[in-house]
C-alpha cells in the first residue's frame, strides 16, 4: 500500500510517500480502506519532536516506534477479523487512531472496542476525517469540568481545531461562550456561537474584568497562572497541554450530534495525500481555521 513515512525528525521534507506492507487485521479488529486523514498539531509536533520530550515516546535519535504519522481517519471497513462482532464489511466509519497513528496510508487496522464508530450520515469522508481529535478533546476537558447551563467559559485559541468544536460543543451545555481569536476570526467564531468575541491582536484578553468558571486554553499557549485571575473562586482552568479521556461511546455521542445538526466540523484546506508536506507547512504556521483534511483515496 502506498503511505506517508519518516525516518528522521525535521521539516516537512523529511515525509515520504513509499509502498510499504499492507497491514492484516487481528481476530479483534478491523482493516480500514483509508479515504482521508488530517494533519493535526500532534503530527507535526511528532515529526519535528517539538517539545523534545516526543524523542522519549517515538526514538531518541530517529522515529522507531511511530513511523506513519495521521492521528485520525475516516474510511470504509474492507476486513474484519474473525472475533469482530461490532463492524461488518463495507460498513463507512470514522476513528481515532490514538498513539499509534497511522492515518497517513491506504489502509489502517484498529481495534474493534477502539475510539472508531459508524460514520456520521450526513458527512463526507473528508468532513468525518476531521472530527475524531478535535472534538473528542473538547468533549473530554468540557466533561471534566462538568459542563452545565449557565456556567461561563473563555475558549482561548477558539478558531483552532479544539476550539471550534468547544464553542459548539459548550454552547450545547447551555453556557455563555467567550471566544478569543484573532480579527480574521471573529465570524467564523461568532457563527459557531460565541456570545462574546475578545480580539487578541487589540485586546489583552487576561486583563478582562470577568470572571469564569471555566478558562480553556485550546491551542496550549497560555498558562493556568495567566489566567487565574479571570477564574472565580470554584473556577477552573483547563489546557490541550494535558489530555483527556475518552470512551467509545463518546464518539458516538458526537456522531448523534452531528446528525442532529447540532454539530459541524470547520474545515479550511483540503489536501491530497501527495500534498501532505504543503498541508504540513500550513498547519505548522498556526493560521488554520478549524481544520486541514487530506484525501487519501483519489
Amino acid at each position: 500500500m502506498k503511505a506517508v513515512i519518516y525516518e528522521n525528525y525535521g521539516g516537512p521534507e523529511v515525509l515520504q510517500i513509499k509502498e510499504v506492507a499492507k497491514p492484516k487485521p487481528k481476530p479483534e479488529e478491523i482493516l480500514i480502506k483509508v479515504q482521508a486523514t488530517s494533519v493535526t498539531a500532534g503530527d507535526w509536533r511528532l515529526r519535528k519532536a517539538d517539545p523534545f520530550l516526543a524523542r522519549i515516546f517515538n526514538g531518541l535519535f530517529r522515529p522507531r516506534k511511530i513511523k506513519i504519522l495521521g492521528f485520525e481517519v475516516a474510511g470504509v471497513v474492507e476486513e474484519v477479523g474473525e472475533a469482530v462482532q461490532s463492524f461488518k464489511k463495507g460498513d463507512a466509519v470514522f476513528a481515532s487512531c490514538g498513539l499509534s497513528f497511522g492515518g497517513y496510508a491506504e489502509y489502517k487496522c484498529l481495534p474493534e472496542n477502539g475510539l472508531v464508530a459508524l460514520k456520521p450520515s450526513n458527512m463526507s469522508f473528508a468532513e468525518a476525517a476531521t472530527v475524531p481529535v478535535g472534538a473528542l478533546t473538547a468533549l473530554g476537558f468540557l466533561q471534566k469540568v462538568n459542563m452545565k447551563p449557565g456556567n461561563e467559559i473563555l475558549i482561548y485559541g477558539a478558531s483552532g481545531s479544539v476550539g471550534t468544536f468547544a464553542i459548539q460543543l459548550a454552547k450545547h451545555y447551555g453556557a455563555k461562550v467567550t471566544a478569543v481569536c484573532s480579527t480574521a476570526n471573529i465570524d467564523l467564531v461568532k457563527s459557531l456561537g460565541a456570545d462574546v468575541v475578545i480580539d487578541y491582536t487589540k485586546q489583552d484578553f487576561a486583563q478582562l474584568d470577568i470572571n469564569f468558571d471555566v478558562v480553556f486554553d485550546a491551542v496550549g499557549k497560555t498558562s493556568k497562572r495567566l489566567c487565574k485571575p479571570l477564574l472565580k473562586p470554584t473556577g477552573e482552568f483547563i489546557t490541550v497541554k494535558s489530555s483527556p479521556k475518552n470512551q467509545e461511546q463518546d464518539l458516538l455521542y458526537l456522531k448523534e450530534l452531528i446528525e442532529a445538526e447540532k454539530l459541524n466540523t470547520v474545515i479550511d484546506r483540503t489536501y491530497t495525500l501527495d500534498e501532505i508536506r504543503e498541508a504540513h507547512v500550513y498547519v505548522e504556521s498556526f493560521r488554520k481555521k478549524g481544520n486541514v483534511s487530506v484525501i487519501v483515496a483519489q
